[in-house]
């Protein structure tokens, strides 16, 4: 019986093995710790077969203390563990996101709090699942420190606050107070690392960053719409940065105090003033930040030219069908290769998605320094005729991969002014801009721009992963088959085999 067991315990971890391997089409941890599973036992019950003295035979009471013995050293063994975890708070994240685990940046800002930094949070009840995030800030430094506070009996502290409701949070730095604004709490949702990492960056700010979104030339909207950029104006607000949109055509000027200019998605030229304004803005030690679409010419030509970057109207297109999994078509460029940056420090092999997009290319200038952010595989090409059915590479009139599709300056003059060009605006669109790395990557990119040497550029907080999967009709049809009939019909093949033996 205790062979059998072991044979079926082999067969559902190959099992295991090929299902998983399917599904994600690439050899993970979890498949491997599965085969090496399923080989050590199977391995085991064949010794255990050869074995003349078998030691199922062993007599019941040899047997029955041995099953004690294991049992009590197993138990020993995971009482220590957790003993050991909770006493030295160690833990260990197998999640896809590390969602119990702080990000880099949320334990990096916490870490150079310069002043004590406590969060009052005025509530009747503790709630356990904010406690325990807190507790995780907490353990990062001594200088991160929480209360729960009841507005109910301690209404003194409540109206020093300035409480209206229960369930809000207050920072308190230094001389500095600041309210925790939660746009879902009225629904009831949890406050995220997210928004309480935003709220301690923000707090530690000396002063307001100044960021202008361009308008009058078909911009993406800044509202929640489809095609808007209103994630990525909400994050930069979170963080403590005004972000405000300009017209330069009425406005005739970039106001004085201007951190960064933000041009996102423009269909339509700027006139040949705006584009000399931005040149003198640039030439001054400006920052802007450029998301261009494929096939439109916004009149900027001369601006990158002084920059040494051409660009190209040709669509890239990625045919290694890294995208098939997530049910993206050849439209959709996954890119896990990056240049060596601070933007881009450590993203390692992430990915990030750039949904129609452009090849940008670099032409040597002389007191430029140029950096490739983005770089595809060299399965992708630049294709020039769309209007085909089937799309494919034509080394006639096709640009071959790899291609660079973001791209960051900076020039050696003093004051040095800096550039970040992206060829898909896309890709930071409601929607797009919170997958994988898409949010890391113009964050940071905003990061670097205004020069704030004191921000930290690194992943964002995670929040859990949207694990859906979509499967297409063959892999549907095989886990049907596995689940019903294969597995079904080989154990019922086993226990007929096992009863014929006894026979």
């Amino acid at each position: 019986m205790k062979k059998t067991i072991l044979y079926f315990l082999s067969i559902a971890f190959c099992v295991a093995v090929i299902v998983t391997t399917v599904l994600t089409a690439n050899w993970l941890i979890i498949p491997i710790v599965f085969i090496i599973f399923g080989a050590i036992i199977l391995i085991i019950n064949l010794g255990f077969k050869k074995n003349k003295k078998n030691i199922w035979h062993k007599n019941k009471n040899q047997e029955n203390t041995k099953t004690i013995l294991t049992t009590l050293l197993v138990l020993t063994i995971f009482a220590s563990i957790n003993i050991i975890a909770v006493r030295y708070n160690i833990s260990l994240d197998l999640t896809e996101n590390q969602i119990y685990t702080l990000s880099t940046l949320s334990q990096a800002v916490v870490q150079k709090l310069e002043e004590p930094l406590e969060i009052l949070v005025f509530d009747r009840n503790i709630n356990p699942n904010l406690e325990s995030l807190l507790k995780k800030y907490q353990n990062i430094s001594q200088k991160f420190k929480f209360r729960f506070i009841n507005p109910e009996q301690k209404l003194g502290l409540a109206q020093e606050y300035g409480v209206q409701f229960l369930g809000e949070i207050h920072l308190q730095y230094g001389d500095k107070q600041q309210k925790l604004n939660i746009d879902n709490g009225s629904i009831g949702e949890p406050i995220t690392e997210t928004q309480l990492t935003n709220s301690i960056e923000k707090i530690q700010r000396d002063r307001i960053t100044q960021i202008y979104l361009l308008q009058g030339h078909g911009e993406a909207s800044s509202q929640l719409v489809q095609g808007g950029i209103a994630q990525v104006v909400k994050n930069l607000e979170d963080k403590g940065n005004n972000v405000t949109e300009l017209n330069l055509a009425s406005s005739g000027k970039i106001p004085d105090r201007t951190d960064l200019i933000i041009i996102a998605g423009a269909t339509r030229k700027l006139l040949t003033s705006e584009v000399s304004r931005l040149q003198t803005y640039l030439s001054a030690g400006g920052s802007l930040l450029l998301l261009l679409s494929p096939n439109t010419d916004i009149g900027i030509t001369p601006l990158l030219r002084e920059w040494g970057i051409e660009l190209d109207n040709r669509l890239v297109v990625d045919g290694s069908g890294a995208g098939d999994i997530m049910g993206f078509g050849p439209g959709v460029a996954i890119v896990n290769n990056y240049g060596n940056h601070p933007i881009t420090a450590n993203f390692a092999n992430g990915i990030s998605i750039f949904p129609e997009s452009r090849p940008l290319k670099i032409i040597k200038n002389t007191g430029i320094k140029s950096t490739p952010l983005a770089i595809t595989s060299e399965q992708t090409w630049a294709e020039r005729d769309l209007k085909n059915e089937e799309i494919v590479f034509d080394p006639n009139q096709d640009l071959s991969g790899p291609l660079n599709i973001a791209i960051a300056l900076e020039s050696d003059r003093s004051p040095s002014s800096r550039l970040v060009i992206f060829g898909s605006a896309t890709f930071a669109t409601n929607g797009w801009f919170e997958q994988q790395l898409n949010a890391d990557m113009i964050i940071n990119s905003v990061n670097w721009l205004i020069k704030e040497e004191r921000e930290i550029l690194t992943i964002r907080p995670r929040e859990v992963a949207n694990r859906r999967i979509n499967l297409s009709s063959l892999e549907a049809r095989a886990i049907d088959w596995l689940a019903w009939r294969i597995i079904p019909s080989l154990a019922l093949g086993i226990a007929i085999y096992l009863w014929s033996q006894r026979r």
